[in-house]
């Protein structure tokens, strides 16, 4: 079984255990998109601590909380990674419209090993292929997973994607596409900021320009089914305690535009 397939499959068991973990212990149970892993527990700790309610988190692509949410029980909130797929869940009913919010942005970075000597200046028509020396670039699903559609829409307006388009090491979420660089598996990758800002094994090669793809926004609503108490806690998100853990870890706070 190669890496690629062998990270899907923990990534996968993963999933499925804290879902099962987090029904049962905690009061509030969250579907989150995978880049927002490190910042969201210091802010259920922060949230327990005012209030004493506790939190549990399942972290995956948004595409597959998006589809949990769709065939079973159990979330009461979901903060997803796009607008795509919280739309998904609206159009079918399955959150509370009134209480969606956009929260956060970032941006879309190109990422390289911490050791590797690529330089790059992205630009359209950059020569990603010719850095790529053989190897796959890795980036998230780009067919359904938010991070991997952000980076094929950037590489398509930048001129380069039929260049690369053969040469994806597509992963389930983008955590997975961040450990795949981390590990060397491949001399390049595409992932959010907040994502490389928090790995040390990596560094960012260059930003893609904003303007190359859809703005990356993270919405937050309650699920049709959550418990009361659970707008408490997406009302903390808003909050600044909130905002200021969400800022630590690189992400920007959303405007409307």
């Amino acid at each position: 079984m190669s890496l690629f397939r062998l990270s899907r499959l923990v990534a996968a068991a993963a999933t499925a255990l804290a879902v099962t973990a987090g029904a049962f212990a905690a009061d509030v149970t969250a579907f989150a998109a995978a880049s927002l892993a490190s910042a969201l527990p210091e802010i259920a700790s922060a949230y327990q601590k005012q209030t004493g309610h506790t939190v549990a988190f399942s972290f995956a692509a948004s595409s597959v909380l998006a589809r949990q949410i769709e065939n079973s029980p159990g979330a009461d909130v979901f903060m997803s990674a796009d607008a795509d797929w919280m739309d998904y869940l609206d159009n079918k009913g399955l959150i509370q419209h009134p209480t969606r919010k956009t929260l956060l942005t970032t941006h879309l970075v190109l990422i390289a090993p911490s050791t590797s000597t690529i330089t790059l200046k992205i630009a359209p028509h950059f020569d990603i292929l010719g850095a790529l020396q053989g190897g796959r670039i890795a980036i998230a699903n780009p067919d359904s997973v938010p991070a991997g559609k952000y980076a094929k829409a950037s590489l398509t307006s930048l001129g380069v994607w039929s260049t690369v388009a053969d040469h994806i090491a597509s992963a389930e979420s983008v955590r997975v596409a961040l450990a795949y660089v981390a590990r060397g598996e491949t001399p390049l990758g595409i992932v959010y900021k907040t994502d490389a800002l928090v790995e040390p094994k990596v560094k960012i090669v260059d930003t893609f320009p904003d303007t190359s793809h859809a703005p990356i926004v993270y919405p937050a609503a309650l699920t049709k089914d959550a418990k009361p108490i659970a707008k408490e806690f997406l009302d903390f998100l808003s909050g600044p305690q909130a905002r200021a853990v969400f800022v630590k870890y690189g992400f920007d706070l959303w405007t409307e535009h």
